[in-house]
Parts: structure tokens; C-alpha cells; sequence
């Protein structure tokens, strides 16, 4: 009887363990799969306008601020300021 309990409670010890973990691999790849998305919106962008202008910087900032509303990600409000 007494190692059945002992056994009851070690399985209830492993479980506990185990539940957070698996949260925060969870969280963990939400964020990883949040990231891959940012990464792709900011290379559409980059292939979009590739030049360096204040025109082309401003452009390429408001196509990945649109992309990244787009996917339901935050991104700042407003468009790129253009600065001459």
C-alpha cells in the first residue's frame, strides 16, 4: 500500500514538472512562428523597395507595417514619416 502511494505521489511530482514545461515550449513556438512572419514581411519589403532613398526607406517601412497588419501582428500606427 505504502509504495503505491509513494508512486501515486512521485507520477504527481513528474506531472507538475512536466505541464509548465510544455506551456512554455508552447509560448516558445508561438513566438518562434511570430518572428518567422515579422522576417517574412520585412524581406517582401526589402524585395519591394530595394533602394536606399529616404522615399524607398519610407515605402519599404509602411509595405512591412501593412504586412505585419495584415498576418495580425502589432506594428506601430500611423505610416513612415518620410524625412527629406
Amino acid at each position: 500500500m505504502r509504495s503505491g502511494v509513494v508512486l501515486l505521489a512521485a507520477l504527481c511530482l513528474i506531472y507538475a514538472l512536466a505541464v509548465p514545461a510544455q506551456a512554455g515550449s508552447l509560448q516558445q513556438r508561438d513566438a518562434n512562428t511570430e518572428w518567422q512572419i515579422a522576417n517574412d514581411c520585412t524581406r517582401k519589403a526589402f524585395k519591394a523597395f530595394p533602394d536606399y532613398t529616404p522615399a524607398g526607406n519610407a515605402q519599404r517601412e509602411n509595405y512591412r507595417r501593412a504586412c505585419l497588419r495584415s498576418k495580425g501582428l502589432p506594428s506601430p500606427d500611423g505610416a513612415a514619416v518620410q524625412v527629406n
